[in-house]
């Protein structure tokens, strides 16, 4: 049977109703299993992730959007995440999926999203109709708050809806992409500009690791600060070669890591290089899980 994830980031990590809300239009779709959510105060922004096969997949995300356009006002929205829209993304993620059949899911679900609440969408990573948009970094520059005078030039037209600034929404970046893996590494001092170089020095737009994204931020009240990372590509660059090399970065400056978190649900294959890193397990396999081993099993 072929299914795809879809994990759709809204601008809302604060009022839990409004998240609850949200969710719950995945809860109720047939043919759709909800594995994770979370949300953050500090970045304001809940991260929610389903699978299921692609026509449900489908309909869940146009219940989720619709209802989170309704509750979400941008205009009143602050956080420390980039963000550019009431449902910023919506990556799609083959799973037993062809690339192409998920790229065009991506593409019939923005031209909707257009067509249907009237809100501008941007297609980013695969779904890209264009090299300049495939980077969301590049798509979401300046962010919500310079979204108003992008839409004026026409080299920013969206790629489906209207090209008008629709302050309570802003714009939806939709997406076909390979699995990523979430990344926060909490760091023992309250320093913020210290948090921004070692993001400085591992993100691959400054000439860090090729498949990261990074960046530095203030965890209110807890006296830390946190590096928090995308790598968009675990295979190319490792979960273990990231996070050593934050440790060390923060060593230079004498100051410890007090925890890491993975956002949402990583695949095995990136646990599996934990496992054979840290644990100098070299020749480990997922096959030798036993839970996997009773997957399909009756």
């Amino acid at each position: 049977m072929k299914s795809i994830m879809c994990v759709p980031n809204i601008s809302e990590g604060i009022n839990l109703e409004v998240v609850e809300a949200v969710v719950d239009q995945v809860r109720e779709t047939v043919g759709v299993k909800l594995l994770d959510y979370s949300s953050d105060a500090d970045h304001n922004r809940s991260v929610i992730t389903y699978i299921g096969i692609p026509e449900a997949v489908f309909q869940a995300t146009q219940k989720l959007v619709r209802k989170a356009v309704e509750l979400i006002d941008m205009s009143m929205q602050k956080g420390s995440h980039p963000r550019q829209g009431a449902v910023d993304v919506v990556p799609f993620i083959p799973i037993d999926l062809d690339e192409n059949e998920s790229v065009q899911l991506a593409h019939s679900f923005g031209e909707w999203v257009g067509r249907e609440l009237e809100v501008p969408v941007y297609f980013y990573e695969d779904a890209a109709k264009s090299p300049e948009r495939k980077s969301l970094v590049k798509v979401r520059k300046g962010q919500y708050e310079a979204l108003e005078e992008k839409l004026k030039d026409p080299r920013w037209a969206p790629d489906a809806g209207p090209a008008v600034f629709v302050p309570k929404t802003g714009s939806i970046q939709v997406a076909s992409r390979f699995p990523l893996v979430a990344l926060n590494i909490n760091l023992a001092t309250d320093k913020v500009d210290l948090a921004q170089s070692i993001a400085n020095s591992v993100r691959h737009l400054n000439g860090g690791f090729r498949y990261v994204r990074a960046m530095g931020l203030a965890i209110e009240g807890t006296g830390q600060v946190q590096v928090s990372m995308n790598l968009i590509h675990y295979i190319k660059t490792p979960i273990p070669m990231v996070m050593e090399t934050v440790r060390r970065e923060a060593a230079r400056y004498g100051v410890n890591v007090v925890k890491s978190e993975l956002v949402g649900p990583v695949p095995m294959g990136a646990m599996e290089q934990v496992m054979s890193y840290y644990l100098q397990a070299h020749d480990f396999s997922s096959d030798q899980i036993i839970e996997k081993s009773l997957i399909g099993w009756s």
